[in-house]
């Protein structure tokens, strides 16, 4: 089993995934097909047809860390890291052995919103596969003494996180006084402190058909439909926790060496107004991205004032827009000596609030996020993170044909808006 907070970098974590909202579910021919059903239970399922050896289904719950309240923080982590662990159905070593045994791959990923368990497997063994997906997503134990194994795990996690990351956990913190504000990573007050009935009583409450989406791609449909049907989840509707922007507010940790990692926003759009996220993902790509191309100079109106300030000196930069379902951040991250580290912010601000951006650095931001975006999800099991996301948190999915159409509408007074 493998387990990561988020499998794509910050910077594409598209709010595509809201743009469902506002169209059908089933694109026009000549697109890659994507169907989406929604089961009596308010389960969702969608799939995608793909010319690809390997069939790759999803389960995503809506159980991210900002469902977590103060006193059970690190939970959605603990599930992370547990995952592959006993079920009601199988042992860890069955689990294992059986995914081995057909060469086939599980993995878990999590976010603030959601909890996703993707099986890869080619598609002569997907059901044997997709079993075992059931038994890991659904039919959690958490022994005592399995979960106390995990502690040298999750301490190792936290001592892996990069300082970049850090800082944006921390700027969470600093603009959310919860839901959003909760870390995806366990406290180390935490660690080992979660007792089962903890964890049971999280999964319980969150992990419910109305919460749930399963998705697949190079999966027949149909088959899916059925599968999704006979998962053992309670129906339910869940808490959802909401979250409000508090801007003014700061959050600092020291640490050894030279190099000071700073990261700063404001308050960005949530998932629900698709055209202000499309504008500001064309922002954060025309504010720059970091290099463009491998070893190449920081790009973009505002990574090229930040280097144009530290001068020669060690940089690294890069504008990011976080959306969620009901708000987002819009900021940058840079990374830069110490000494340096206020020219570089003060830069960076000051070309943000400078005024509006010309129609050609919108364009190439335009450009390079449709690029970027289509790039990405080229690649199944991406396509699978994307299409699971939209139907998670949306209850229909776009294509990525038509995601793209949506870029291309954005206009250079939607951006400089």
């Amino acid at each position: 089993m493998a387990s990561s907070a988020s499998k794509a970098p910050l910077f594409r974590s598209v709010a595509i995934r809201g743009y469902a909202a506002q169209a059908a579910s089933k694109p026009a021919r000549g697109t890659s097909d994507v169907q989406t059903t929604t089961l009596p239970n308010k389960l969702v399922v969608a799939s995608a047809e793909a010319a690809t050896p390997i069939s790759r289904v999803s389960i995503l719950v809506r159980a991210g860390s900002r469902n977590e309240t103060y006193d059970n923080l690190g939970t959605s982590h603990v599930l992370r890291a547990a995952a592959g662990l006993t079920t009601k159905g199988s042992t860890t070593f069955a689990i294992t052995r059986n995914i081995q045994q057909i060469g086939g791959s599980l993995s878990v990923a999590s976010d603030r919103e959601l909890v996703a368990y993707t099986l890869e497997v080619t598609p002569n063994h997907l059901d044997v596969g997709l079993k075992f997906l059931q038994d890991v997503a659904t039919g959690q134990v958490f022994k005592p003494w399995e979960l106390e194994e995990l502690v040298p795990r999750m301490r190792e996690d936290l001592a892996r996180i990069s300082h970049p990351v850090r800082a944006v956990d921390l700027l969470h913190r600093a603009a959310y006084r919860n839901a959003l504000g909760n870390s995806i990573f366990c406290p180390k007050h935490q660690i080992g402190k979660l007792s089962p009935e903890t964890l049971q009583h999280y999964v319980a409450s969150n992990y419910t058909t109305n919460r749930t989406a399963v998705v697949g791609v190079g999966v027949d449909h149909n088959l899916l439909v059925g599968y999704a049907q006979n998962l053992p989840l309670d129906s339910g509707a869940g808490k959802d926790n909401a979250s409000s922007f508090v801007g003014g507010n700061e959050a600092r940790l020291d640490r050894g060496g030279n190099l000071a990692h700073v990261a700063i926003a404001t308050q960005g759009a949530g998932w629900a107004n698709a055209k202000e996220c499309l504008a500001l993902h064309v922002l954060q790509y025309a504010a720059g991205v970091g290099a463009w191309t491998r070893r190449g100079n920081v790009n973009g109106v505002v990574g090229k004032a930040v280097s144009a300030a530290v001068g020669d000196r060690p940089l690294g930069f890069g504008a990011f827009n976080a959306s969620y379902s009901d708000d987002g951040l819009f900021g940058f991250v840079l990374s830069t000596e110490a000494r340096d580290a206020g020219k570089a912010v003060e830069a960076a601000v000051k070309t943000l609030r400078s005024g509006s951006l010309s129609g050609e650095d919108i364009a190439r931001g335009k450009t390079q996020f449709r690029n970027d975006f289509l790039y990405f999800v080229e690649n199944g099991e991406n396509l699978a993170q994307d299409l699971g996301a939209q139907a998670a948190l949306c209850g229909s999915v776009l294509s990525p044909a038509q995601i793209a159409a949506e870029i291309d509408g954005v206009s250079a007074s939607d951006v400089n808006a």
